[in-house]
C-alpha cells in the first residue's frame, strides 16, 4: 500500500501516540522512522524507568519562546489521563516523589503499551525519509526505498539530543521548507561546565536553591569534574546562562545567625567544624580560608562574607555553559510555535502539515514533563489529521 490518510515521521513517544489517536478515528496510517526499533528514547527515560507523567504539568513547567502554546494541549492531555491509559495496560508504576510517575519495573512496560496501541498502522523501521513534497493538497514522501502519498502528515521526528540512539535533523528541514523559522537548538537538561568550583569537591552532593531571573529551582545538586550536574544544574541548564545564578546551599539556614550565636555559645570551634555541622566537611573547608581561627575571633563582619558564600554564592552570567548534545537529555529550540495551531498542532502555513513532540521548540523542565507533552501532543495531532 502507497496512499494512506496520515503519515508519520518518527515512531517515538508522540508519533506513536498520534498513530493511536489516528486509528481511532478510523485513519489509515503509516509510520516511518529511520532506526531500528520504535521509542528508542522512551527505552531509556528516566534511568531506564520512564518518567511518564507528572501532575504538575503546567504551562508554567515548559520553556521556549513561547511557554503559552502548550496551555491547550495541556487542557486536552491531563496527567490523570495518562495515569488511566497506564492503567488500562495494567502497567505497573510507582510515585517516586509527589506527582512524579515511574513504570515498577522497566521502560519496556510503556513501549510495550505505545506499540500495543499503533497495532493497526504500518510500520516501516530503518527507512529515511529523504524528501517532502505537496501537490494539489496531497503530500507525496519519498524514501530511501520507495514514495507515498497521503492526505496529512505529522512531523514527530524529535530532537537531536541522544545522538548516539540514531537522530535525525530532518523535522528542522521539512519545516524550514514549508515556511517554519526554527529556534537555535541547544542541549537542556544537561550538565554545566565551570572552573569556579575546585575538583576537591567532586562527588559531594547537596541540596540547593538557585535563583535566577526571578525563577527558583530547589533540587540536589552533583559537584563534578567539568563543574555542576545533578537534577539541580540539568534544570537551571534550561534557563538564560546570560544572567546571574544565586545559589543558596543551606536553604533552610540562615548561616550568619548561626554563626553570630555560636560565637557566644562555641567559641572555641573553628568555622570549618562549626559548619561541618550543616555541610559536607570539604566544602565547609573550601569555603574557610582560614581553618584554625577560632569563631570567637571573628569579626561579624568577617562572618558575614562566609555566610553570604553559603546561603548566597553568585555565578555571574555567562560563566556557565552547557555540555554538549550527546549528554542532553532533550534540546532546547526547534521547529518556531508561531505558525502552529496550539489547539491542533497543524500547520498554518501549510494545511495538512502537523507537529508533535520535542520537535518543536517546547521543552519540559526535569521530571516527566517532556515525556507527558509527547503523549498529549501526538495524541492531539492524531486527533485532527
Amino acid at each position: 500500500m502507497n496512499k494512506y490518510d496520515v503519515i508519520i515521521i518518527g515512531c517515538g513517544a508522540s508519533g506513536l501516540s498520534a498513530a493511536r489517536a489516528a486509528l481511532a478515528n478510523n485513519r489509515s496510517v503509516l509510520l516511518l522512522d529511520m532506526g531500528d526499533k520504535s521509542a528508542r528514547k522512551v527505552w531509556v527515560s528516566g534511568g531506564g524507568r520512564c518518567n511518564f507523567t507528572n501532575t504538575a504539568a503546567t504551562y508554567d513547567k515548559y520553556f521556549g519562546k513561547n511557554p503559552e502554546f502548550v496551555r491547550s494541549v495541556l487542557a486536552l492531555v491531563k496527567p490523570s489521563d495518562i495515569l488511566d491509559w497506564v492503567k488500562k495496560h495494567n502497567l505497573e508504576y510507582v510515585e517516586k516523589a509527589p506527582g512524579q510517575f515511574f513504570c515498577a519495573t522497566t521502560s519496556s512496560d510503556i513501549v510495550s503499551a505505545l506499540n500495543e496501541d499503533a497495532q493497526g498502522a504500518d510500520i516501516l523501521l530503518n527507512t529515511t525519509v529523504t524528501n517532502i513534497e505537496k501537490q494539489n493538497n496531497e503530500f507525496e514522501v519519498q524514501t530511501n526505498d520507495r514514495n507515498f502519498n497521503c492526505k496529512s502528515i505529522i512531523i514527530a521526528t524529535g530532537g537531536v539530543s541522544y545522538p548516539a540512539l540514531g537522530v535525525s535533523d530532518f523535522g528542522y528541514i521539512i519545516a524550514k521548507k514549508f515556511g517554519h523559522k526554527i529556534i537555535p537548538i541547544e542541549p537542556g537538561l544537561v550538565g554545566l561546565k565551570t572552573q569556579i568550583f575546585s575538583s576537591y569537591l567532586s562527588g559531594i552532593s547537596m541540596d540547593v536553591e538557585i535563583k535566577t531571573d526571578k525563577k527558583t529551582i530547589s533540587d540536589s545538586l552533583l559537584f563534578t569534574h567539568y563543574g555542576i550536574g545533578g537534577p539541580a544544574a540539568y534544570r537551571a541548564s534550561l534557563f538564560d546562562l546570560n544572567k546571574d545564578f544565586h545559589i543558596n546551599f543551606l536553604p533552610n539556614l540562615n548561616v550568619y545567625d548561626f554563626l553570630t550565636k555560636a560565637k557566644k555559645t562555641d567559641g572555641k570551634k573553628s568555622l570549618p567544624t562549626l559548619l561541618s555541622i550543616y555541610l559536607p566537611a570539604r566544602f565547609a573547608k573550601l569555603v574557610c580560608s582560614d581553618t584554625n581561627t577560632n569563631i570567637a575571633d571573628y569579626k561579624d563582619s568577617e562572618i558575614s562574607i562566609v555566610a553570604k558564600m553559603v546561603n548566597d554564592f553568585i555565578i555571574s552570567g555567562g560563566t556557565l555553559k552547557r555540555l554538549g548534545l550527546e549528554n542532553a537529555e532533550v534540546v532546547k529550540g526547534g521547529v518556531s510555535t508561531e505558525f502552529i495551531s496550539s489547539k491542533t498542532m497543524e500547520s498554518k502555513l501549510c494545511p495538512g502539515l502537523f507537529f508533535a513532540g520535542e520537535v518543536m521548540d517546547i521543552t519540559g523542565d526535569l521530571g516527566g514533563f517532556n515525556l507527558h507533552f509527547a503523549f498529549a501532543s501526538g495524541l492531539t495531532a492524531g486527533s485532527y489529521v
